[in-house]
């Protein structure tokens, strides 16, 4: 019982709840998805925002009604707490959204850009090609390194233009 408490005093010290107002800005949580595998992993998968995007009103004690551009017609427009994000300084200008194809599960799939380098990886009884990858959505420092039958298998025609 004595160690129930304390965890829940160590937790309790970072938690906090979050409430916004109405005419407030948001970000809006999404996640990449490369292969449905790799989905929810830390590191490189992080989930992203997108946005800002104004509050319209609040319903209920922890969900919010977001106003959202036509290309988000798909994503219902009220939605928990834990999927917004505050933006502190109000925009002049949004962040364009139409090469981001954002699904009804707020995920959007990822394709690869170009291959950098590739290398071999010697293992006690096999070798692993593996190929530095730039991702559609990010910048050549968030390149990241994958296998390269992964490649070819999910993406066909990545190779042919690389060889």
């Amino acid at each position: 019982m004595v160690h129930e408490n304390l965890r829940k005093s160590y937790a309790d010290v970072r938690r906090r709840d979050l409430t916004f107002k109405v005419d407030d800005f948001v970000y809006l949580k999404v996640s990449p998805m490369r292969g449905i595998r790799r989905f929810n992993m830390k590191g490189k998968l992080a989930p992203r925002y997108i946005g800002p995007f104004k509050i319209v009103e609040r319903k209920g004690e922890v969900a919010y009604k977001l106003e959202l551009p036509s290309n988000l017609s798909g994503i219902h427009d009220v939605l928990h707490v834990s999927q917004l994000k505050k933006c502190l300084r109000v925009p002049k200008e949004q962040a364009p959204l139409e090469g981001l194809d954002v699904q009804e599960n707020l995920t959007y799939i990822e394709h690869p850009v170009k291959i950098f380098e590739t290398s071999e990886r010697v293992t006690r009884n096999r070798r692993v090609k593996m190929c530095r990858v730039q991702w559609k959505h990010h910048t050549e420092d968030e390149a990241t390194w994958e296998r390269e039958e992964e490649l070819g298998a999910t993406y066909l025609g990545l190779f042919a233009s690389h060889l």
